[in-house]
């Protein structure tokens, strides 16, 4: 057998092995349906508490609706909790003995992994449409028409790609699912100190420079100005080149963790 042809066979191998883990992941939702709509419903409660407890205090420089300012913040945030769904399936997993047996088969070594990758990428396409429903009836709507907010959807599934795989190394590093309290210490700090909620220039003049280089502040900046939303503005690099970076960050977090899971997978057990 030639290189080549070795090398497509191991790929279709990797691939079929994927979707089969993929297929594994969705029946375990459909078979835990008040756990996957508690899942879908969190987001919901989010943005209206947001929205409608607080919008009203809340005042967005150069004038603007706060809703519509605060709604592309909410689909970032969105995207960022969900690293802890992935480490906490990944971890019971690995507790459980489940990934052990795994790798006691005959199946391609990314596979698990990248199996749970995807399956977390469609149960969050599903939550942000949720998400888009819900902002549409309290009243957001973007403004520049259908293909720039599809480029920003894309955006926002690029970051959970990128936090998915964040999410997968650090359950096969720590391997244990109470750590995930230490995981939520991390994830929520960082959420809130970007600008999903508050204008950077708002905050002490050094939080608001971590805020502006927030991994999440970029999205959540391109996506306001593909969305038509009011934004903070400001005319720091990072404000200046929001959709570049929105595009950088999460594919330099892809570039760290998905050969890191990937190889940690391959080392469990030794």
């Amino acid at each position: 057998m030639s290189t080549t042809t070795l090398g497509a066979h191991r790929l279709r191998w990797a691939v079929t092995d994927t979707l089969v883990l993929t297929g594994r992941a969705l029946a375990h939702w459909t078979r835990q349906p008040g756990q996957l709509i508690a899942g879908l419903l969190f987001p919901v409660l989010l943005v209206l508490m947001f929205g409608y407890l607080f919008g009203g205090a809340m005042s967005v420089p150069g004038g603007g609706d706060y809703r519509e300012f605060l709604l592309p913040g909410m689909f970032v945030m969105t995207m960022a909790f969900g690293i802890e769904a992935s480490y906490a399936a990944v971890a019971t997993d690995t507790a459980r003995g489940v990934t052990d047996r795994f790798r006691s088969l005959p199946m391609a070594r990314s596979a698990v992994v990248g199996g749970r990758a995807v399956a977390d990428l469609l149960h969050s396409a599903a939550g942000l449409v949720v998400m888009l429903g819900c902002g549409w009836l309290v009243g957001w709507r973007w403004h520049n028409g259908l293909a720039p907010a599809l480029v920003a959807v894309g955006l926002l599934l690029l970051l959970r790609v990128a936090l998915i795989w964040a999410g997968i190394y650090l359950a096969l590093l720590l391997r244990r699912p109470e750590s995930i309290v230490a995981l939520q210490i991390l994830v929520w700090p960082v959420g809130f100190t970007s600008n999903a909620y508050v204008p950077p220039e708002t905050m002490p003049g050094w939080l608001g420079a971590v805020a502006e280089w927030n991994p999440l502040s970029a999205t959540v900046a391109a996506c306001r100005e593909l969305f038509g939303n009011p934004g903070w503005g400001g005319d720091s690099f990072a404000a200046q080149h929001a959709l570049a970076l929105a595009v950088a960050w999460p594919l330099l977090l892809v570039a760290v963790f998905l050969p890191l899971s990937v190889r940690r997978y391959r080392q469990l057990g030794r």
